[in-house]
């Protein structure tokens, strides 16, 4: 048997919902034996994290962490946008593998960065060490990168609802695409904020950055690549009643005419069956039943059963009136959308099995 790699793990930013998640994954994870996460606050870690009572796992700041560097295997940056372009070289230059959770790195050309996000990017020569990380999409270019930009939680569960329509040219992108998710509350983070509060957020859905919402140009960006041509994604997005996951809906024009069974068959063969395929994506098969406009709820996935795991569940339909094909995808926001994809590329970038530490199921 081989023996445990005995990992030691910086996060920088470890008092988020995403730090959170991060120490909480990282600590069942067999090769880890070091956690570092950081605060800028005094506050313990058990105090911060309750959840964690008892892990040992203490905070340091940022630069206890940054003179520690060469201890360290990864750092993750779990931090707001415009944190980790100023301090990840210090750790990459170093030697250290850097997975990034803003969008700091997600864009090549400094310039789009700049349009999408408003700061001017402090380094750009940094960008051309950066991979675009969705395991499931750029597994080799991870595997040999020393800096991830780890996607947005929408851009993530978009991109692998979309992926085999636009892959094996069933999708009319010239029709342009139209994505409708709903993310939990914790996707606002955790600062205080009275209208994403769970009084307030029992009985309601807050809509918010219709005006073009900061993941729209970046799933262009993925999609365009993908097709080798320019695709417009009217994308929309609102919180939900729910602590954490998104329920997304990717209506796709078809570009000829398609059943739910060829959707199906396209989704299975692409992404595999259980995990014979690709162990986090899943497909919801189920066959329809019932009549004519029966509500079968058990065709779609539901946020309820990936809650808590890096599994993204899929669901397929088509609108054969209108030629468009309706994807549904649910994800964790927080674990696939979030710290799962970070440690599935953590270990693509360090060479150990993919799924070690992420294999559990929701809760």
């Amino acid at each position: 048997m081989t023996s445990p790699r005995a990992l030691t793990v910086g996060i920088v930013g470890g008092t988020g919902h995403t730090g959170r998640e991060l120490c909480r994954l990282l600590l069942g994870h067999p090769e880890v034996a070091t956690i570092l996460p950081t605060s800028r606050s005094d506050e313990p870690f058990e105090r911060v994290h309750p959840n964690l009572l008892g892990s040992g796992t203490n905070f340091l700041s940022v630069n206890e962490l940054t003179s520690r560097a060469a201890e360290l295997d990864v750092v993750f940056f779990s931090t707001p946008t415009g944190e980790a372009m100023r301090t990840a070289r210090v750790f990459h230059d170093a030697g250290v593998k850097v997975v990034d959770l803003s969008a700091d790195f997600r864009f090549p050309d400094p310039a789009r960065y700049e349009r999408v996000h408003g700061p001017r990017h402090e380094s750009p020569d940094l960008l051309a060490h950066a991979v675009y990380g969705i395991p499931e999409m750029h597994r080799k270019q991870i595997a040999s990168s020393t800096l991830v930009a780890n996607p947005g939680c929408y851009a993530i569960t978009a991109v692998l609802a979309a992926a085999p329509l636009l892959d094996n040219g069933w999708a009319d992108t010239a029709r342009g695409l139209s994505i409708h998710a709903v993310n939990g509350t914790s996707g606002a983070g955790n600062t205080p904020n009275k209208p994403t509060m769970h009084a307030e957020m029992a009985e309601s859905m807050l809509a918010y950055s219709l005006e073009g919402h900061r993941h729209g140009p970046e799933l262009e960006m993925v999609f365009t690549d993908r097709v080798g041509r320019e695709v417009s994604v009217d994308f929309n997005t609102a919180h939900g009643p729910f602590a954490r996951g998104i329920h997304l809906q990717a209506n796709i024009p078809l570009a000829a005419d398609r059943t739910r069974e060829d959707l199906l068959a396209l989704y299975l063969d692409h992404y595999g069956r259980g995990h014979d395929g690709e162990y986090f994506v899943l497909v919801n098969d189920q066959r329809r039943r019932k009549g004519l406009n029966a509500k079968e709820y058990e065709l779609y996935p539901s946020i309820g059963a990936v809650r808590g795991s890096n599994f993204c569940h899929l669901g397929v339909d088509v609108d054969p009136a209108r030629g468009i094909a309706k994807v549904v995808a649910v994800t964790d926001n927080l674990v696939k959308g979030a710290a799962g994809t970070a440690i599935q590329n953590m270990n693509l970038v360090l060479g150990l099995e993919e799924t070690t530490g992420l294999r559990h199921y929701g809760f």
